[in-house]
């Protein structure tokens, strides 16, 4: 007992005199303030008690209920010697221990770890709502000769299940006795769900999960989607469905003394300064940018523009925050639409293993709950969860989203939100949370009829609502054509077959580590000559729209942000502090590229925005409008307009009879018209 309360005086020893490498007391400002603003807790790193006194951190790992429970009274009475009040007002002090150096993975946890103080680093991917724990329960003994009241356990904090006393410890005797709810001492306690880092998951292989109990005042500091490093005591439980004494195999759990929330996305890659030494050499290369792109799934012959967007999306633009709040993404989004066999699939994985942080799906294995966030109810308690998805457990990465055309319809619209605005609401089960999905999103999907037909628009070929295919900030169209390129395309697949090395590749632990340096550190401002050049052309490209009443419109506000973005991702590529012309050129040279392949109007031939922004291109919606008129004047006449007449009419106006067939079906299926009878119809 001698030794066990020199451990506390110990601990008060090293509080007062422990000094930093600055010489000023380290822990003194933390005391000053948990007098000062009443606060419970006191965070230690473990490493300077260590460093004061091995023997009391080793014991402190080994036997940490015991030790922190004598260490946690000590600084009670230590704090009601400065400041009697503070017993008074606050009941209970925590000591917080970070920085502990028995880091277990989630996969290595065994039962020797059971009662230790151990470090586990992972995802949080469930929380329950806060709840209070019973910590001393306040009981009545019932015998009319006694009716004293009395607080139990006397010694310890009362377990899982309330456990009344067999005899009284006031008069002895035993009895009835009744529990007294409203005199009882509790604590705030909730459940979370820690789960392994996709990253650190072996291939083919089920995350394993880890629940941990949050108590105090650590309740609420974190939510879903947070990668976390948690310390705590690995305690065991039975299962509370399960008559107690009557099974031998219990769980395991987290009392968390400490939680950290990573907020620096990319800690994940460890950079050494060797690496950083090879990233700043390979800056200085005059053509890095086109080595990166080469470097983007090497195996895949040709498709440069793609793995350029691939690369663009990898490195990303700068994220801002403005004086209001109003967040503007800095993540592009890149959408592949390809033929079968063009090797879509391949750039995807691809993009998986060299994104630094990276999540990847398939549209037909997702829903909109296993995307965003879903609220689940546990099997054993009834609780509800907040389970966090795909794209909220993606926060600060890439989501990579393939066969995006074989989504539902209902669950394609919760990534609306996503993509914009980078956050998942949810209103569920009375949890109502928005949790953060700031990721850049590369999808891929094929044509609606198996080829892409380039006869028709792109909303015609894709099988995806305007409203998503807007949010793209790159729209790239695969086409398997044979031609000229064949015999360069057969001798690469035999090549990669044959095993030959593809040369002038930067490898992919570089690549990755080359990613993460920029994304972590390189956050490029325009310079007056990019922004200068981006203006000319977006003014240009509107003014294009201006020039007749028919002009469809070109460029929307919404391509100048993703110009901005591009430019700032090509300045990251080489690691360069400011957004030169050069940047903006080449992000217009993309812009145009995609703008020429996709935002045409197949029909007239033009660039017209709208066939991305809305599906339809001006000259298809005029014509919907002429053919919407003549139903219209000849069912004021007659009591409905016939078929004949229409095409008749139509056909005067200098829209063909397929055009008009085309344009009836759609207008049926939207709702503005309805047939009356055979072959005739009327304006809703």
């Amino acid at each position: 007992m001698e030794q066990q309360v020199d451990y506390g005086e110990i601990f008060i020893e090293f509080i007062n005199t422990f000094k930093d490498d600055k010489g000023k007391l380290k822990y003194q400002q933390q005391i000053n303030e948990m007098l000062a603003y009443r606060k419970k807790s006191l965070t230690i790193d473990f490493q300077d008690l260590f460093s004061f006194n091995e023997n009391l951190a080793n014991t402190l790992i080994n036997n940490p209920k015991e030790i922190l429970k004598i260490l946690e009274d000590r600084l009670m009475n230590y704090l009601s010697e400065l400041d009697p009040n503070y017993s008074q007002e606050v009941h209970n002090v925590n000591i917080r221990l970070t920085n502990i150096p028995r880091v277990v993975s989630l996969r290595k946890i065994r039962s020797d770890y059971i009662d230790k103080l151990i470090s586990v680093e992972g995802i949080l991917v469930k929380q329950t709502p806060v709840k209070e724990r019973v910590k001393k329960a306040v009981f009545k003994h019932m015998n009319p000769d006694c009716l004293q009241e009395f607080e139990w356990p006397p010694d310890e904090e009362m377990g899982e299940i309330i456990e009344a006393p067999t005899v009284c410890p006031v008069c002895n005797k035993a009895g009835l006795f009744k529990f007294i709810p409203e005199k009882t001492k509790y604590t705030d306690w909730q459940k979370v769900v820690i789960q392994e880092r996709p990253e650190e998951m072996p291939p083919g292989q089920l995350p394993r999960q880890l629940e941990a109990v949050l108590e105090d005042d650590l309740v609420d500091t974190v939510r879903p989607g947070d990668r976390v490093k948690v310390v705590g005591i690995l305690e065991v439980k039975q299962d509370t469905q399960v008559k107690r004494g009557s099974k031998a195999v219990f769980d395991v759990y987290l009392k968390v003394n400490s939680i950290e929330v990573s907020q620096k996305a990319l800690d994940e890659v460890f950079i050494s300064e060797d690496d950083e030494r090879k990233i700043k050499e390979l800056a200085k290369d005059p053509w890095i940018r086109e080595k990166i792109i080469a470097s983007i799934a090497p195996s895949i012959y040709g498709h440069w523009e793609i793995k350029e967007a691939v690369a663009l999306a990898l490195f990303s633009g700068v994220p801002k925050t403005l004086p209001d709040s109003t967040r503007i993404r800095g993540d592009i989004h890149v959408l592949i639409i390809g033929d079968p066999g063009t090797a879509k699939s391949q750039i995807l994985q691809f993009a998986s293993r060299v994104a630094p942080r990276a999540i990847y799906t398939t549209g037909k294995g997702s829903t909109a709950a296993g995307l965003t966030a879903a609220v689940v109810r546990e099997k054993g308690t009834g609780d509800y969860y907040l389970e966090a998805g795909a794209l909220v457990l993606a926060d600060g990465g890439v989501a990579i989203i393939d066969e995006i055309d074989k989504m539902k319809e209902e669950d394609r619209v919760a990534i609306h939100e996503a993509m914009e605005q980078q956050t998942v609401s949810i209103a569920k089960a009375g949890i109502v949370a928005k949790l953060n999905a700031r990721a850049t999103v590369i999808a891929a999907g094929n044509p609606k009829l198996g080829r892409y037909i380039s006869e028709r628009s792109i909303s015609d070929n894709i099988n995806l609502p305007p409203t998503i295919l807007s949010r793209f900030d790159l729209i790239f169209i695969l086409i398997d054509k044979p031609g000229e390129e064949d015999q360069q395309l057969a001798s690469h697949i035999l090549d990669v077959h044959s095993s030959r090395n593809i040369r002038d590749v930067i490898p992919i632990d570089l690549l990755k580590k080359y990613i993460a340096y920029a994304r972590k550190y390189i956050q490029p401002k325009l310079t007056d000559e990019a922004k200068k050049l981006l203006q000319d052309f977006f003014v240009e490209m509107r003014k294009k729209s201006t020039e007749s009443p028919d002009s469809p419109i070109l460029i929307t506000p919404r391509q100048l942000e993703a110009l901005i973005r591009i430019s700032e991702a090509y300045a990251k590529m080489a690691l360069k502090p400011e957004v030169t012309r050069e940047d903006a050129e080449r992000a217009i040279n993309i812009m145009r590229i995609f703008l020429e392949n996709v935002g045409i109007d197949v029909e007239s031939g033009k660039i017209d925005i709208d066939t991305i922004m809305t599906g339809k291109p001006k000259s298809a919606r005029e014509k919907m409008m002429k053919v919407l008129e003549i139903i219209d004047t000849l069912s004021t006449s007659t009591e409905c307009a016939k078929l004949k007449d229409i095409i008749k009419e139509a056909q005067g106006e200098g829209i063909d009879k397929s055009s008009v067939d085309k344009l009836i079906n759609d207008m049926r299926k939207s709702g503005l018209i309805y047939e009356t009878k055979p072959e005739c119809y009327k304006k809703v």
